[in-house]
């Protein structure tokens, strides 16, 4: 009998993932990027966040920050990495309400950038008012630097975020 365990790996295309950032205004490589989320009644999540009030959650507006985040240090380091993870969030502060129909405006600056990881002071915005704001370190790494037989994958990953960059 042959206990053999295969692993596969769904296509890129059919992974599910939310992304939360509609466009990028403003891109200045190591330094800073200005992106924004439109909320929108469409966005499945709001049905039930809250009931009969529906606001983007604030685990929600914190992925969107780093994901503008992520994209920053994508640019700056030439997609030298193809994973680009939080590893941490301090001092997360949220203010106001992100209803539909408000577009929220992301901003985040590199303050330190070494050994993969690069720590950013970013905020989150709705008409100039304040929703989220907070320090964040994000992890830059490889597939293959963990598993050397995953080489390709980094590859189908870059390719596919440089078709998305196009887009924003």
């Amino acid at each position: 009998q042959d206990n053999r365990v295969v692993v596969t790996t769904p296509p890129l295309s059919t992974a599910m993932q939310f992304i939360l950032i509609d466009r990028i205004l403003e891109l200045e490589p190591g330094r800073r990027i200005v992106a924004v989320k439109n909320l929108t009644l469409a966005e499945e999540y709001l049905a039930e966040h809250f009931p009969g009030f529906p606001v983007l959650p604030g685990v929600l507006m914190l992925e969107a920050i780093v994901q503008a985040s992520a994209w920053l240090i994508r640019i700056t380091e030439d997609y030298s990495h193809s994973v680009i993870v939080l590893k941490s969030a301090k001092a997360v502060k949220y203010g106001n309400f992100v209803t539909p129909g408000r577009q929220l405006t992301l901003e985040a600056e590199i303050t330190r950038s070494r050994d993969g990881e690069t720590e950013l002071k970013a905020e989150g915005t709705v008409d100039g008012v304040r929703t989220v704001s907070g320090r964040i370190t994000l992890e830059a790494y490889n597939l293959r630097d963990r598993d050397p037989v995953l080489h390709s994958l980094d590859g189908e990953i870059v390719a596919s975020l440089k078709k998305q960059f196009l887009v924003l």
